[in-house]
């Protein structure tokens, strides 16, 4: 073997090691994240999206977010439900409002794999922000708070920080946010 094919084989072997840190897997809500499972599959084991989990089954959307995607998530934690006025988590697990459950949870979801970097690029090439068409027909906003952080916007003009960035699914990505958003 040449040394030019020995350093050939060896920086491509270093660039795909590279790529895979880039993704390794992370910690949310206490459990490990798997980039191999898809997005139900990762969620359940979440302690901090235990409500979406329920909603996400309530609304019989489990099989759609299990489908190949790819799925970008806003994945509201715990806090952002409980922060929601009194009986609304209530009220919409109810299924006469299944309707109303399911236009909610498929505002959070944008068809595509939108990490952070992706993302970033759209806002900055949107001239400060960028329109992210959701699976409920609706468009998000996204906008840059600072170098490192991007915050979505909804149709009621709330706003929730992506708190938890990139958790890569092998149907898409998953990143939790601080408020549930309202179409």
């Amino acid at each position: 073997m040449s040394m030019k094919s020995l350093l050939l084989a060896t920086s491509l072997v270093g660039s795909l090691l590279v790529a895979n840190i880039a993704y390794a897997d992370v910690m949310v809500g206490g459990a490990a994240m798997y980039s191999n499972k898809n997005i139900v599959q990762n969620a359940v084991n979440s302690a901090d999206h235990t409500t979406l989990v329920a909603a996400v089954k309530e609304a019989g959307l489990v099989d759609a977010l299990q489908g190949k995607g790819p799925f970008t998530v806003f994945a509201p934690v715990n806090a952002a439900f409980a922060a929601l006025p009194a009986g609304t988590v209530d009220t919409l697990l109810k299924p006469e409002n299944k309707a109303t459950l399911t236009k909610i949870l498929t505002y959070h979801v944008v068809p595509g794999k939108l990490t952070f970097v992706t993302l970033k690029k759209m806002v900055q090439q949107g001239g400060g922000k960028a329109e992210l068409k959701t699976l409920a027909g609706e468009d998000l906003t996204a906008m840059l708070n600072g170098p490192n952080n991007i915050t979505i916007t909804d149709a009621k003009g709330g706003t929730a920080d992506i708190t938890i960035y990139d958790v890569i699914q092998s149907n898409g990505v998953i990143h939790s946010i601080d408020k549930v958003l309202m179409p």
